[in-house]
């Protein structure tokens, strides 16, 4: 199922109001005084990864009902497994997080609530609900059985309490090796749900923790961390992607045990993910990109990370209003990549400046215009702006124009330069072609003009119509550029589903063009690292922080048009 526009589970007033099922939910909460008439959310990343274009939709959500309604969002980093983790993705989640324009309340760790959790362990053991297995991870999961036949208890299950305690603090002084313990849960080797078989709740990891060095040798799983620390930090809406549905049962199921007679719970409830066409959002398929040098690390402007859509030139604005397209209901589906590129065209539409580029030069000699002058032509830097104002570009004699406006044996209906016909030169002059000159390969190497000094924009005669504009720099005034043209980094439309095939067969060979003979503008000398652009009649484009003085790097964050989908038919 591709999805081009919002779908809301909502009733029909719900839709007029334009809210989503959660969103809903919240609304609901507030007016019946729910948990206070308090809203606390939390975005939970596991510091193993930079984030992706996924996490940006629940980041909108967490962050974003929290901001609407008042009420608080906090980040907490779930920190439960050293082997993975690192300090700099602690770094590139918080950048990514200010980046898209939120602001947490406060930075938790599961970290924070190791030894509370710890002593919730030690209660389980206590009273009966969890205890020590030394089997492995492999025969564990071999005992579970199916969701139709029930599972094998495990010959450790029954093991006196005084045991399990001991066993389970020698765990983590560090007496054992990785792999050959773990503490278990103790539910029910035949519910129905998979999840209540007696679920691993701690296992040894030996890997020093990026925060608590090796103060433990044992680390809680997912499903244990969760929810308690939900529950330990006061949150009342704690929103997952729907694969963490299955799991609820679980995650109340512990919340039930350790908040005893309390009123206050948190409520887990699901959405669906943010799949989206030419992508993978799997972080092990990312790695791979990553260390297989299959990309340029992971702020490659074709990566779905949001440092990469960053640095593609992408802008929060239009990722947000992205995500609030697509919205969040309970049914999974496809989104495509044309909504996404559609949202960055339309705000950089209205915010970009317009300036001249020429990617794929031809010299264009003026023969009578006279040699040495120059003039300053003023172009307008938003059509879409008359705020934004107007720069002015320099004119002269020589100027370079795209190949690809000049075809010495044109067809018909071909209205840029050939030998005999006019062409307005952009904010500037009508010119008439008179010829061009090649070199002994047959390839032009100038193209010749004349100009009506009457026709300059903003005179009378600029009226003159013509059906041809094109655009243009001075070679004299030029800047040097390499332009670099991205595109989709796949060439089937849902690589995730291609689970037998080398990732590297999917690639598609032409997602990175890379143009070293081009020229700018002069004003664009003053460019910073991410300023956007309109390359007039080519494509929105960034400054790459790659830049340095004397060598302007531009990445194409989107072409002006779709091109994608006419070439993907043919």
């Amino acid at each position: 199922m591709n999805i081009r526009m919002k779908e809301n589970m909502t009733s029909g007033d719900d839709n007029k109001r334009g809210v989503s099922f959660i969103e809903q939910m919240v609304i609901n909460d507030l007016a019946e005084g729910e948990n206070g008439n308090r809203i606390q959310t939390r975005f939970p990343p596991e510091p193993n990864g930079y984030l992706h274009i996924g996490h940006a939709k629940a980041i909108c959500l967490d962050f974003g009902l929290a901001e609407k309604y008042n009420g608080t969002c906090n980040l907490r980093f779930d920190d439960t497994n050293p082997s993975r983790e690192d300090v700099e993705f602690v770094d590139s989640i918080q950048e990514d997080i200010q980046w898209l324009g939120f602001k947490w309340d406060n930075v938790y760790y599961a970290s924070d609530y190791f030894q509370q959790l710890y002593d919730f362990a030690i209660e389980l053991i206590r009273k009966g609900h969890a205890y020590v297995d030394e089997q492995s991870s492999e025969l564990i999961a071999a005992q579970k059985g199916t969701p139709t036949q029930p599972g094998i208890e495990s010959p450790y299950r029954n093991r006196p309490v005084e045991e399990n305690l001991d066993l389970f603090h020698r765990m983590n002084c560090g007496e054992y090796a990785e792999g050959s313990m773990t503490l278990r849960a103790k539910i029910d080797m035949a519910s129905a749900n998979m999840h209540f078989r007696d679920p691993i709740i701690y296992r040894i990891i030996r890997t020093p923790h990026h925060r608590t060095g090796t103060k433990w040798k044992i680390y809680p799983m997912y499903d244990f961390a969760h929810g308690q620390s939900d529950y330990f930090e006061g949150v009342t809406h704690s929103w997952c992607t729907l694969e963490f549905e299955v799991h609820r049962p679980l995650y109340d199921y512990f919340i039930d045990l350790l908040k005893g007679d309390t009123d206050y719970r948190p409520r887990q409830t699901e959405f669906n993910r943010l799949n989206l066409t030419y992508t993978v959002m799997s972080k092990r398929k990312l790695l791979q990109l990553v260390k297989e040098n299959l990309v340029n690390g992971w702020d490659d402007p074709r990566m779905p990370t949001i440092c990469g859509f960053r640095r593609r030139g992408y802008t929060p604005a239009s990722i947000r209003a992205f995500i609030d397209k697509i919205g969040y209901t309970k049914f999974d589906g496809t989104v495509e990549m044309a909504l996404l590129e559609y949202s960055i065209r339309e705000d950089l539409n209205a915010t970009a400046r317009r300036v001249a580029a020429v990617i794929n030069p031809v010299k264009l000699i003026i023969t009578n215009y006279p040699e040495g002058k120059t003039e300053m032509m003023e172009s307008v830097n938003n059509p879409e702006d008359p705020s934004a104002g107007v720069h002015e570009i320099a004119f002269s004699r020589e100027l370079y124009i795209e190949r690809e406006d000049f075809m010495e044996n044109a067809p018909g209906k071909y209205y840029r330069l050939t030998p005999g016909q006019e062409v307005r030169l952009r904010c500037a002059y009508i010119i008439k072609c008179t010829g061009c000159r090649k070199n002994e390969a047959g390839e032009v190497e100038e193209v010749y003009a004349e100009y009506d000094p009457q026709t300059k924009s903003g005179m009378p005669e600029s009226n003159r119509k013509v059906k041809g504009t094109i655009h243009w720099v001075s070679v004299p005034h030029a800047l040097p550029a390499e332009v670099r043209l991205y595109d989709r980094l796949f060439t089937i439309e849902n690589p995730a589903d291609e689970k037998d095939r080398d990732i590297r067969d999917l690639l598609n060979p032409d997602s990175l063009k890379i143009l070293t003979n081009c020229y700018v503008e002069a004003d664009l000398a003053s460019a910073r690292p991410y300023d956007h652009f309109q390359f007039q009649r080519i494509g929105y484009f960034n400054l790459d922080p790659d830049s340095k003085d004397g060598k302007l790097v531009f990445n194409r964050t989107v072409s002006l048009k779709d091109t994608w989908n006419k070439i993907s038919k043919i």
